[in-house]
Parts: structure tokens; C-alpha cells; sequence
């Protein structure tokens, strides 16, 4: 009885920790994922070796929400030639579990927008990153990760014009490391 308790007394304290584990934290190695894009290509963050990640997590409702910052990081990259090409990847995972718009309209939007920034789209059919990483539906987060899959910040929301400057230079940084 008494090893029976003792296990069940550690489980109670290990089980927390190992799920809080698996959160998003900044300083932390982002949990891993696979998912797939419109034609079922799986992809994980390890799909871009070597490359800082600007992932977007979006709610196809809010599609619009950070373009302004989308635009920026896009100016940094291609025009302003900041942001390395060769070390930087942005892209997309749609939050199907946050809308109730049909598949064919949300994979036009998905198309739209990887043709606009010229880049992946993947799909969390599941909601697997709620999970995972604790992202909020119905919203629209952005999470910027290191060569080493290491989280350096997590943006919940629409990015204020006044923070984009910052975060550009962060990933210039990231990007020299």
C-alpha cells in the first residue's frame, strides 16, 4: 500500500511539470509537430534546417490581422535585404479548429496569402498546436524560433506598429548567430 501511494504521489507531481513541458516558453526548445500542407506533404520545424522560423498561427477569420507586420518582414527580407533569405523562413499553419468556414474557402484564402508572401502554408486540422503548445483559437500568434528550435518570442494578437521594428531586428540578429 505504501509503494502504491508513494507512486501515486510522485505521478501527481511529475505529471504537471512533464505537461507543462510540452507549452511554448521563451529560452525553452519549442515542442516538435508534423502537419501537412493542401497536398498532404508533411512538414515538420526541422523541414527548415538551420533556418530561423517566423510561424504564424492563424484563425482564418483574422487572416488580415498581422499583415501589416507580414509586410515588414517581407520589406526586411526582399527590399531592404536586413533579414538573410538563406537563414530566415516565414510561414503559415491554419487553425481549422478556430472557424467554421468551409474547407475550399479557407484552403482559397491559405492560397492567397502563400502566393502574397510567397510561401508554406500547413494546415492544424486538429488543433493539434492547442495541445501542444498552448496557442489560443480564435486568434491569430505568431512565434519566432532560432536555428535550434528555441523560442525567442511568442506574439499573441495583432503586433503593434511600434514592436515591429524590434522584433525585425531580433530576427536580423538571430539570423547573424
Amino acid at each position: 500500500m505504501k509503494k502504491f501511494l508513494f507512486t501515486i504521489v510522485l505521478a501527481a507531481m511529475i505529471l504537471p511539470f512533464a505537461a507543462a513541458q510540452s507549452k511554448l516558453e521563451i529560452g525553452k526548445k519549442a515542442p516538435e509537430w508534423v502537419l501537412t500542407d493542401a497536398a498532404k506533404k508533411e512538414f515538420t520545424m526541422n523541414s527548415w534546417p538551420g533556418k530561423v522560423l517566423q510561424i504564424n498561427y492563424v484563425d482564418p477569420d483574422n487572416d488580415d490581422l498581422n499583415d501589416p507586420f507580414n509586410d515588414a518582414i517581407d520589406k526586411a527580407v526582399d527590399v531592404d535585404k536586413v533579414i538573410d533569405q538563406n537563414a530566415f523562413k516565414g510561414f503559415g499553419i491554419v487553425d481549422l479548429q478556430s472557424t467554421k468556414l468551409p474547407d475550399g474557402l479557407v484552403r482559397a484564402i491559405a492560397g492567397r496569402k502563400a502566393k502574397k508572401y510567397d510561401t508554406t502554408i500547413l494546415f492544424d486540422y486538429k488543433g493539434l498546436l492547442h495541445e501542444n503548445w498552448d496557442m489560443p483559437k480564435d486568434s491569430y500568434t505568431i512565434v519566432i524560433v532560432d536555428k535550434n528550435r528555441i523560442v525567442r518570442g511568442v506574439y499573441k494578437g495583432k503586433i503593434a506598429d511600434g514592436d515591429i521594428p524590434g522584433i525585425i531586428d531580433m530576427i536580423v540578429k538571430l539570423t547573424k548567430e
